[in-house]
């Protein structure tokens, strides 16, 4: 997901505003906060089945509605609200999954393409919950990598936004995301 300094500034000015308890400036970063919520959708659901059940309005609005009740209260800046995006629409996936009663690997569940930006970890499709399964059994060896995967592939940041999220160098985001991606391939095609 790419932005200008200029959105992201205004999108951290909307938060200092909103904090200094703005209605006003509440409204317009709910509005910016969906904009990027639709970006994040579109980019999610690009690599799913034509027909899949869930689209891109409905991905997003439920995602806002886990959002919402925050207000921006809880955000420090745009990379952080999208770290908490990626993070929200991968519960929403999750459970979308989870009712089509998708309960093992190769059923119904629709496949997504494990990609971020410019490094695409694999040109084959997976499902969402085994990818879910996946990142939870890394989260359990690395919390910090598994936060790098939902940063870049589901919330699109790029990865100097990650490393300001997880106060890393860009550095150890990318040695970060290769040793995330072994691990991932690793899992996903035992």
């Amino acid at each position: 997901m790419t932005t200008s300094a200029d959105e992201r500034g205004e999108f951290t000015r909307l938060l200092e505003q909103v904090r200094d308890g703005d209605q006003h400036a509440s409204d317009r970063l709910l509005a910016m906060a969906y904009d990027t919520l639709k970006e994040i959708a579109r980019r999610q659901l690009s690599g799913r089945r034509r027909g899949s059940a869930l689209c891109t309005t409905e991905l997003v609005h439920e995602a806002y509605f886990k959002l919402a009740g925050q207000s921006g209260q809880y955000w420090q800046d745009r990379a952080h609200f999208c770290g908490i995006a990626a993070n929200a629409m991968r519960q929403v996936l999750v459970d979308h999954a989870r009712r089509r009663g998708a309960a093992k690997r190769g059923s119904d569940a629709d496949p997504i393409t494990l990609t971020a930006g410019l490094n695409a970890v694999d040109p084959s499709v997976v499902d969402v919950l085994a990818l879910d399964q996946a990142l939870d059994r890394l989260g359990e060896r690395s919390e910090r990598l598994r936060r790098v995967v939902e940063y870049l592939f589901f919330g699109g940041m790029t990865q100097e936004e990650v490393a300001a999220v997880l106060g890393v160098s860009t550095r150890t985001v990318e040695r970060d995301w290769l040793k995330a991606k072994l691990f991932l391939h690793r899992e996903l095609h035992a």
